[in-house]
């Protein structure tokens, strides 16, 4: 194989029309449904998801679903809904505050905060992050809490495990609520929850198992973010949603997936990671991209080691067989 830095590009004609087909066919002749359910932030990933089921089932037979909480992005909801004009889907706005309330989804994960910051309170906002760039650091992935006052000081400060713990697992509440409202909605007339993880997402461990994992079809699992955007060019996604920096609108404070998890950008993390799955040896795969063979083996031994820790969030249930 002749690997250069366009060998990840497919041809979205082509991709495209494959999941129309698997979609229409696993919806209807599989899983017996009569339309689907989207859940849809005004990321990529669900905007390409949203377009492609539509043109698989016909819009009439799709709602889309907009589950913000106080803390999500202001600019969610305007996007989505010019994004589902655009395509003629139907929406309607689940509000999931009160139910993250009762969950003490909140409470739980400001405790933690404050076992670090004692001066935080709801006036501040806070998220957590990643700071090492992944080509130039090869060391585990060690999260830090950082907080910004309500005069824009930030402050950070490394996350001790049990903290980390508490506030990921307070965190969670939100992507199992969305996940649990999603099914209400398909289970009210017998749809079918299409899911929106990428190859990254899924493959990486970068969900929430039972949460944003949660679904009957997974149309874009196989495909790189970089091609992700492809296929959002392709449908015409609007344009203010292919140029928003992917997000994980999960904490107060904005966030980019490349900040909170991944450390590189899509752009290059992709490219290394098709070449390495591949076969491509490391120094060729620098070569193409213009990078250093450490760079290439330390992108290559965090995806590795990513894929190794998050295998228990991709395993079905055990079954105990008693002898």
């Amino acid at each position: 194989m002749n690997f250069t830095k366009n060998s990840i590009l497919l041809n979205p004609e082509t991709e495209v029309e494959q999941i129309i087909e698997s979609i229409k066919y696993n919806v209807f002749q599989v899983l017996k449904k009569r339309g689907a359910i989207i859940g849809v932030s005004g990321g990529i990933d669900s905007s390409v998801v949203a377009a492609l089921t539509a043109r698989a089932l016909g819009n009439e037979r799709v709602l889309a679903l907009m589950l913000p909480e106080k803390e999500s992005s202001d600019e969610n909801i305007p996007l989505v809904k010019n994004l589902l004009s655009k395509i003629g889907v139907e929406y309607k706005i689940e509000y999931l505050t009160e139910a993250l309330k009762g969950f003490g989804c909140y409470e739980r994960r400001d405790e933690a905060v404050k076992c670090i910051f004692p001066e935080y309170d709801s006036s501040y906002k806070m998220k957590i992050i990643l700071p090492d760039n992944l080509l130039e650091r090869n060391n585990l992935n060690l999260f830090y809490l950082e907080i910004i006052t309500p005069n824009g000081e930030v402050k950070r400060a490394r996350l001790p495990l049990k903290e980390y713990l508490q506030i990921f697992a307070a965190s969670n509440f939100k992507q199992r609520s969305r996940m649990s409202m999603l099914y209400y909605h398909a289970e009210l007339r017998n749809y079918a929850v299409i899911g929106t993880p990428n190859k990254n997402e899924h493959d990486q461990g970068f969900f929430v198992k039972y949460g944003d994992s949660g679904s009957d079809i997974r149309p874009i699992k196989h495909l790189y973010k970089t091609q992700v955007y492809q296929l959002a060019e392709y449908l015409d996604i609007p344009k203010e949603i292919i140029n928003r920096p992917p997000t994980t609108d999960t904490y107060s404070a904005s966030q980019t997936q490349e900040e909170f998890f991944f450390r590189l950008s899509f752009d290059l993390l992709d490219r290394i990671w098709y070449g390495w799955e591949s076969g491509i040896p490391a120094d060729a795969i620098a070569e193409a991209l213009d990078l250093t063979k450490e760079h290439v083996e330390n992108v290559i031994n965090d995806i590795s080691r990513k894929i190794k820790t998050t295998e228990y969030l991709r395993k079905e249930p055990i079954d105990v067989n008693l002898i």
